[in-house]
């Protein structure tokens, strides 16, 4: 296949992704068929089906690609010290990784039920679960383990919370960085 239709075929499948993620945030995943996707993006239902046969398939390949950033913070920490310059330096390199992840935090937010039955919410619970893992101290007390998850939610919850709040972007993200670098400091100290 040539270098152009190779292109255009990546384009056309993030372009089904990013109309499809829109659509689910804005009336529901389970309110949102094929059809509707394939009328707001102006193409067939067949050329839909070219690149997914299911909604499902479509949310999957959306965890795939924004997941990858995460998988790959993931296995940059497991390979480092367990010290506290890791964990600040997972939690930098995870704000990042949220600054571009408004679409799915969003989509996140409005479809909680559903996300719980489908593959991608076990998808999206593993990771989380081992960003904790990274962050907290094996032998940590309950109260730096609530410490290290809190500063992990505070980083999404911030990032959602924040979007529509007065303010620079990178000024509103530096806050929300700030508070869960203190939580884990603050865990981190616990256990010396």
């Amino acid at each position: 296949m040539d270098g152009t239709k190779q292109h255009r075929r990546g384009n056309t499948r993030q372009r089904i992704q990013d109309v499809a993620l829109e659509l689910f945030a804005e009336q529901g995943y389970e309110k949102t068929s094929l059809r509707e996707i394939a009328e707001r993006l102006d193409v067939t239902k067949a050329a839909l089906y070219y690149h997914f046969k299911t909604k499902e398939d479509i949310l999957l390949s959306i965890f795939e690609d924004v997941g990858k950033p995460m998988t790959e913070l993931i296995d940059w920490g497991k390979q480092q010290p367990h010290t506290l310059e890791t964990k600040l330096e997972l939690l930098r390199r995870y704000s990042e990784a949220l600054a571009t992840a408004w679409p799915m935090l969003r989509f996140m937010q409005e479809n909680q039920a559903t996300i719980k039955e489908l593959i991608p919410g076990e998808m999206f619970k593993h990771r989380m679960l081992a960003l904790y893992d990274l962050m907290k101290e094996p032998d940590a007390d309950l109260t730096d383990q609530v410490r290290c998850i809190s500063a992990i939610f505070t980083m999404q919850a911030g990032t959602f919370a924040l979007k529509d709040a007065e303010g620079d972007p990178a000024d509103k993200r530096r806050a929300v960085l700030e508070v869960a670098m203190d939580l884990v400091t603050q865990a981190h100290r616990g256990n010396r």
